[in-house]
């Protein structure tokens, strides 16, 4: 790989190198509980986190700008986490040193009435990026199988008919979204999902600052904690999902997220590392456009005061 933004090989493999512990290998069977720790840091120390954070901005910035120039290929983050996980100071701090025009975040609350008259991934697939673009789903389709599951009477207002539900539902929708993503991956388009694990005793922590501290108030609803009360539930579902859905074309992630800091470092090496892959290069223009532009220059020179 070619030296990028002064950082070259020694950087770029330090990224990929973090990053591998917290991928779920395809097939693998998960158990948040006793696999991934929420607290785990890496043993790095301030000055270490601090300056791959730099070298994670760093390759952001300069594989965005090749990714649009480009323009053939397309980055899809997912980002998934329970409630005070993390998922807008993360996009705020990663994509910190990226160019705005070419990143797009779009966040998914409850269905609209036109979004439920159409299949569960329709509003999905209205907001994936164009060629050249990097997309950020905060929240994403794998609500599908996360919240829908918890609370299946959110299955009454899809409108699903009778044949589609039953035992088997579940399974159906991890093979769809994996058919899904595989047929983005086959058109250029990269996927790549994220889950910021947070503990059970850090989202208390962090919801009880937003009732303490005023300025967090706007933050906080009851409702989060009535969805705390289905935590052991939506851990064997973020498991299940785990288990199910990281496949080769669309890895999943596990990102500890008690530590802010360390899951911003983590998230931005992960979607360093995607762009990495990808290699986007600058296009090199043909003879003609070539001649178009020594002329330019020329012309340009003889305005010379």
């Amino acid at each position: 790989m070619a030296d990028v933004g002064g950082i070259g090989d020694a950087g770029a493999e330090r990224i990929a190198e973090f990053v591998r512990p917290l991928r779920v290998e395809p097939g693998s069977l998960v158990d948040l509980a006793k696999d991934f720790d929420p607290r785990y840091k890496a043993h790095l120390d301030k000055q270490d986190a601090a300056d791959l954070l730099r070298t994670g901005v760093e390759l952001l910035s300069e594989y965005q700008t090749r990714l649009a120039a480009q323009g053939t290929h397309g980055v899809l983050l997912c980002l998934q986490a329970i409630d005070a996980g993390g998922k807008d100071g993360t996009i705020r701090h990663v994509m910190s040193g990226v160019n705005p025009q070419g990143v797009r975040v779009s966040s998914f609350k409850v269905p609209s009435s036109e979004e439920l008259g159409h299949d569960y991934l329709w509003r999905y697939a209205c907001r994936l990026p164009s060629r050249g673009e990097i997309a950020i789903f905060n929240r994403s389709h794998y609500e599908e199988v996360l919240v829908v599951r918890v609370h299946p009477e959110h299955l009454d207002r899809q409108r699903l008919p009778e044949e589609a539900r039953g035992p088997a539902l579940w399974e159906r929708r991890y093979r769809a979204v994996n058919d899904w993503e595989r047929y983005l991956s086959d058109n250029g388009f990269r996927v790549v999902k994220v889950f910021l694990n947070l503990s059970k005793e850090e989202q208390r922590r962090r919801f009880l600052q937003r009732i303490d501290v005023p300025e967090k108030n706007w933050k906080f609803s009851a409702a989060d904690v009535r969805e705390r009360r289905h935590w052991d539930e939506y851990r064997q579902a973020f498991s299940e999902m785990l288990s199910a859905t990281s496949t080769e074309w669309a890895p999943w992630y596990v990102v500890p997220a008690d530590r802010k800091w360390f899951a911003r470092i983590c998230t931005s090496a992960v979607l360093a590392h995607t762009l990495m892959e990808i290699d986007p290069q600058f296009p090199v223009v043909g003879e003609e456009a070539r001649r178009e532009l020594l002329a330019a220059k020329l012309e340009l020179e003889r305005e010379e005061p």
